[in-house]
């Protein structure tokens, strides 16, 4: 596959050498690849231009400003952007239907239910983000084509899996826009047919500095991405549904909004099952009944946002609330473990902000008729403000919180357990985690709900720059078959 430097990037150029490859990452460059040398937080991408020279790159492109190198040398106001739309270019393909959700929480679900939807109504489906990629078709099992990494890949990564997918008969894709990625201008190639918000809360100020400038990155995703006369699918029960349906509007954008005073999906009344719970919602007049098997009001708001966008690309209303009947739960998304030797229920959940940790505990307290118990900490190197807020949250709405390391990274982990157990009042402190949840296990009895807050599905714990395996689910379940000694 080759193109002409001149054609990825959409301009004439004097010197337009023949492209074989398009990367930011000088370890990949070979003979002919065009190499993005993208301004970074902790290292200038320029710094690498030589070696990639030296390794064959036929052009760099870079910011203005940036020095001219001995190939042809392009340089661009917004080079992330240039080099997710050369990316997009070189690669050519995607699947015909892309959807993209944003939100603080809740994207990981909402993209695994859409190819989930899609999939039941016969189409070859694909989700991408934090659980990797993963296909899905009518009557077969599911595929896992990346493990789980970043939430959205690197702007070349995305656009050669989506060619792959393409490739491989996968018509409709559902990818996770986070705000890094958006920012970032990861998510820029792709041709976007539908786009989701979930809700907006406090996380990643270690990033964008302030509140503001992360609700602007998410924005972008409406403002800048989603083409006009595109649909913007919008939870109307956050508080920040007026700033983006705004945004929608403005960018010239029909509204689909659901939720409690939804006007596309209007959630009628919600009532608790033993499996999960019982959904009334009301569309274009029409009042559909939905047997969910998933515990959670924030589930109930996860899948009609999943449902929304599955809607706005132009499936049946009444056959996509039937799919979701069918939905299972994203691992380490609310993921029931197993059952207490003498009782009670214990889930493990990817709650790692303030507002996810009150949700998940709101979500689990109609289903505890004895103690709700909470195990929990924070990561390292991270946003500090939210440590004192998650401790108030704990104490406050579980009956037992045990604070424990996270991923405490190359932070001095007691140092983040101190800061959080200065608004836990109440809460027991125990650093190991196994011991932690082992402990938790032990006091679990008939009517008691445990959860294991903050890592979900990874697969490790990062402990002064060491990664050691560990996995919340195997060591709950472990702890489940410990207290039963």
């Amino acid at each position: 596959m080759t193109k002409t430097l001149s054609d990825l990037l959409q301009r004439d150029l004097a010197e337009n050498p023949v492209i074989t490859g398009v990367t930011a990452d000088s370890r990949k460059v070979g003979p002919g690849t065009l190499f993005a040398a993208l301004p970074g937080t902790k290292v200038d991408g320029a710094s690498f231009a030589p070696g990639a020279i030296a390794a064959g790159a036929a052009a760099v492109l870079g910011p203005v400003g940036m020095e001219t190198f001995s190939v042809p040398t392009v340089k661009v106001e917004d080079p992330r952007r240039a080099y997710a739309l050369a990316s997009a270019a070189f690669w050519g393909r995607q699947p015909p239907v892309c959807i993209a959700v944003t939100g603080t929480n809740g994207k990981t679900s909402v993209a695994g239910f859409c190819r989930q939807i899609f999939a039941r109504l016969g189409h070859k489906a694909a989700s991408m983000g934090t659980l990797g990629v993963v296909v899905s078709g009518p009557g077969v099992a599911d595929q896992q084509l990346t493990p789980p990494g970043l939430t959205t890949p690197d702007a070349a990564d995305v656009a050669e899996m989506m060619a792959r997918l393409a490739a491989d008969g996968v018509t409709h894709l559902a990818v996770e826009a986070s705000s890094h990625g958006v920012d970032q201008r990861r998510l820029d190639g792709v041709t976007l047919s539908a786009a989701g918000f979930t809700n907006f809360t406090q996380d990643h100020l270690d990033y964008h500095g302030s509140m503001e400038a992360y609700r602007e990155a998410k924005l972008r995703l409406f403002d800048t991405l989603l083409p006009r006369g595109a649909t913007a699918v919008l939870n109307s029960d956050s508080e920040a549904f007026g700033v983006f349906a705004a945004s929608a509007v403005t960018s010239g954008q029909s509204v689909f909004s659901v939720g409690d005073d939804g006007q596309g999906l209007k959630l009628v009344s919600r009532a608790l099952a033993p499996h999960g719970q019982i959904l009334t919602v009301e569309a274009a007049g029409q009042t559909y009944t939905i047997d969910l098997p998933l515990a959670g009001g924030f589930q109930a708001s996860n899948v009609l946002i999943a449902a929304g966008l599955c809607i706005a690309t132009g499936e049946d209303t009444a056959a996509v609330l039937k799919a979701l009947e069918s939905l299972e739960g994203a691992a380490g998304r609310l993921q029931r473990v197993g059952r207490g030797a003498r009782g009670g229920e214990a889930y493990v959940d990817y709650a790692h902000t303030p507002d996810g940790l009150e949700t998940v505990l709101d979500a689990l307290r109609p289903h505890t008729t004895g103690k709700l118990i909470v195990v929990f900490g924070a990561g390292g190197d991270r946003d500090r403000g939210k440590r004192p807020l998650m401790g108030e949250i704990a104490a406050r709405l579980a009956d037992v919180a045990i604070v424990t390391d996270d991923n405490p990274r190359s932070e001095d982990p007691a140092t983040i357990r101190a800061a959080i157990l200065e608004a836990a009042l109440g809460a027991t402190e125990i650093g190991d985690r196994r011991a932690a949840i082992r402990a938790a296990a032990a006091q679990m009895a008939e009517g008691d709900v445990l959860v294991v807050a903050g890592k979900g599905h990874e697969q490790g714990q990062l402990v002064a720059g060491v990664n050691h395996p560990f996995d919340d689910v195997t060591e709950t379940l472990a702890a489940l078959e410990a207290a039963d000694v």
